[in-house]
């Protein structure tokens, strides 16, 4: 099966292997508001593809009670295009909603050289809203240490994704969080389901919303209904000055997640209602049609312990 090139290329990139690495040119002007008010004082979508975005989100959030009222939500901003826009629409929605929330932004820098926080930390300033800039270098010191990935060519997400994870606990408490939001997509969610599927042994994929072990943290993914091709066509519209986490390993095409990725793309280009059909098929789950002997009142000798990538 052939590669298929992916659309995101085309995106701004700064970061590791990037011609912008040369010195910063003048700034350019920040992107218009996600949301503006008419002469009337009404509110109006810059665009189609932002209004269907939102709705989508909007959509999510209700059906899985994913924001309350008096929620201080923790909006985790990476510099990917799609946390860039997780945290617009949560603004737009925040102008919107009908209960009231509070947003604050947070960034965190894992220590893989190259990886640009001033252009991220400027984008939030551009956003009005609180925000903090992490320096958590021992996250990339751990992973050389014991994945070495550029030496033995493993990948260290999860590794990654688990000190991550306690970075953000940690934080979500000290600032008063009660959600941490993440901009996991649609794309991800299935990716995630057919990654467990062919190679983990277990049927799961990202929930939209997920309380922590010890009960003190609720993670929430307000984009499960999003496609990526949205967020890539939105990431454009918006110009987001898009940073690359530079890990050596990052979207490698060898990769699991790259793999089942071309698999998706190549099946939807013979089937273009592919993807509604995976949302489908994970929000109508016969529990009873598998071999899972939990979901049939069965003893079963040892259960392995849930896991989640965040």
């Amino acid at each position: 099966m052939s590669a298929i090139p992916s659309p995101i290329l085309r995106l701004p990139i700064v970061g590791q292997n990037s011609p912008l690495l040369a010195p910063l040119s003048p700034p350019a002007p920040p992107p218009a508001r996600p949301l503006r008010a008419t002469e009337l004082g009404a509110f109006r979508y810059e665009s189609k593809l932002e209004k269907r975005i939102a709705q989508k989100v909007g959509a999510c959030a209700r059906e899985f009670g994913l924001i309350e009222d008096g929620d201080r939500i923790m909006v985790c901003v990476s510099g990917g295009k799609d946390s860039y826009a997780l945290l617009d629409v949560l603004l737009q929605l925040q102008r919107k909603a009908p209960v009231e929330f509070s947003l604050f932004a947070v960034n965190v820098d894992q220590g893989w050289p190259g990886y640009d926080t001033a252009a991220i930390e400027g984008h939030l300033r551009t956003r009005g809203i609180e925000y903090r800039m992490v320096r958590a270098h021992e996250i990339a010191a751990i992973v050389e240490r014991v994945v070495r990935p550029e030496e033995t060519g493993a990948t260290p997400c999860s590794m990654c994704s688990r000190l991550r994870r306690g970075v953000l606990y940690g934080l979500a408490q000290e600032i008063g969080a009660t959600k941490i939001a993440l901009g996991h997509h649609f794309d991800d969610l299935a990716e995630t389901l057919l990654m467990n599927l062919f190679f983990s042994g277990s049927l799961r994929a990202m929930p939209p919303k997920l309380a922590s072990d010890d009960g003190k943290n609720v993670v929430i993914r307000p984009m499960a209904y999003v496609e990526e091709s949205d967020l890539i066509k939105y990431a454009e519209e918006r110009q987001y000055p898009v940073v690359r986490c530079s890990c050596p390993t990052c979207g490698l095409p060898e990769q699991q997640r790259q793999v089942i990725k071309r698999l998706i793309s190549s099946m939807s280009e013979e089937h273009p209602g592919l993807r509604a059909q995976m949302l489908a098929a994970m929000k109508n789950v016969r529990g009873g049609h598998l071999l899972d002997k939990r979901l049939h009142g069965m003893k079963v000798d040892a259960i392995e312990p849930e896991s989640d990538q965040v």
